[in-house]
């Protein structure tokens, strides 16, 4: 708005994700909607992602699709050869435990649904075969359940929030996700590992469409992480993603636009 009211042009990047539920992702939602209103340039990662701007009436000569940087992040990280697999994880799999990575902040997923995502982690983790590595978010409504909850808990290991290289070396290791994170949705199908996603919209339908991402609530969540640990035919059906988010030149891409109409 800031820059609105100066007359500079504004760019926005990962234009276009919609859930059109203006409560979830809350604020996140009302927020993409109304930068949408005041952007020069919409850099949408996604072919659908364009095409929702399109019928809200932006001039398709705004939009280019570039694909997202998430992915020339994460691309970059992996070739760097930056980060480390975190300790509890390395012990796990040196034990031949599976890993599964878990986080969880949302405000929507905070309190009864935080509790019912805590129980059916218990009963996750009473397998064997299994080890449960919770990046936990700093939230108070968060850190205060899950803690009280799984503090202690046998095949369970809380982490404080893990830095960016040594997560995604987590994500590459674990055999599936569970989460309710927005950019994770796009790094896990660049990395094919599936995602039990704990909401009930997502503004990335493609990798929904795609079987990497699977919508579940927390009380259907055992039900899910049973089948990815047991099925080996449904886990690798799952398991398969195209390049959904771009190929890892989205901000050369950016950059290439902005300096020519800038």
């Amino acid at each position: 708005m800031a820059a609105f009211y100066q007359h500079i042009p504004v760019a926005h990047v990962e234009a276009g994700l919609r859930t059109f539920d203006p409560s979830q992702p809350f604020p996140e939602e009302m927020q993409r909607v109304v930068i949408s209103r005041l952007a020069s340039f919409h850099f949408a990662p996604t072919a659908q992602s364009r095409d929702f701007l399109l019928r809200e009436g932006i001039p398709g000569e705004q939009v280019v699709v570039a694909g997202n940087t998430v992915v020339d992040s994460l691309k970059w990280l992996l070739e760097s050869g930056k980060g480390r697999l975190p300790e509890p994880a390395q012990d796990a799999l040196a034990q031949g435990r599976r890993l599964v990575a878990v986080t969880a902040h949302r405000r929507e997923n905070q309190g009864e649904r935080l509790l019912a995502l805590c129980e059916a982690l218990k009963s996750l983790a009473a397998r064997q075969d299994v080890e449960i590595i919770f990046a936990v978010h700093p939230s108070p409504g968060v850190r205060q359940t899950v803690y009280a909850q799984l503090e202690n808990q046998p095949g369970i290991r809380l982490l404080e929030p893990i830095p960016y290289p040594d997560f995604i070396h987590l994500l590459h290791a674990c055999h599936f996700i569970i989460t309710d994170s927005g950019g994770i949705q796009e790094e896990a199908s660049m990395l094919n590992r599936p995602v039990i996603l704990l909401r009930e919209v997502t503004e990335r339908p493609e990798a929904e469409q795609a079987g990497v991402v699977k919508r579940v609530s927390p009380q259907a969540l055992l039900e899910e992480a049973n089948r990815l640990m047991d099925d080996a035919a449904y886990y690798a059906s799952r398991c398969q993603s195209p390049a959904l988010y771009g190929d890892g030149n989205a901000a050369l891409r950016i950059s290439q636009v902005i300096a020519v109409r800038a």
